[in-house]
């Protein structure tokens, strides 16, 4: 059975490295970079789980899950991002996220470092 997961993140390097890591463990990634194309992709195509940043050009990361969780959608979303305080936790796992992971690592344009 192909598992299809759909990548919502903006950064090119980081979206790439995690597409490639996760079509590693034989999951078919779609990536996309905005939040108008990942709302657009949920609705019409079937996956089974979104990873979903939230800070993204166009609709925030917020703004498609809620978006997405009015229409009855109950594909699971994990939500990663730079960002972590507790406050966003919960805004993030009201709006309907299945789980809220803070980023532990940043972008350079040749590779991914681990934040300390």
């Amino acid at each position: 059975m192909t598992i299809r997961i759909l990548l919502v993140e903006d950064d090119q390097d980081i979206g790439a490295r995690l597409k490639e890591g996760l079509a590693s463990f034989g999951f078919v990634v779609e990536h996309v970079e905005d939040g108008e194309h990942a709302l657009s992709f949920a609705l019409q195509e079937e996956f089974d789980a979104i990873v979903l940043d939230l800070g993204l050009p166009g609709l925030s990361g917020i703004e498609v899950l809620r978006r997405l969780r009015r229409t009855g959608a109950a594909t699971p979303v994990l939500i990663l991002t730079a960002r972590s305080s507790w406050t966003e936790k919960v805004e993030g796992l009201n709006a309907g996220a299945d789980d809220y992971v803070a980023k532990r690592f940043t972008s350079t344009k040749s590779q991914l470092a681990c934040a300390r």
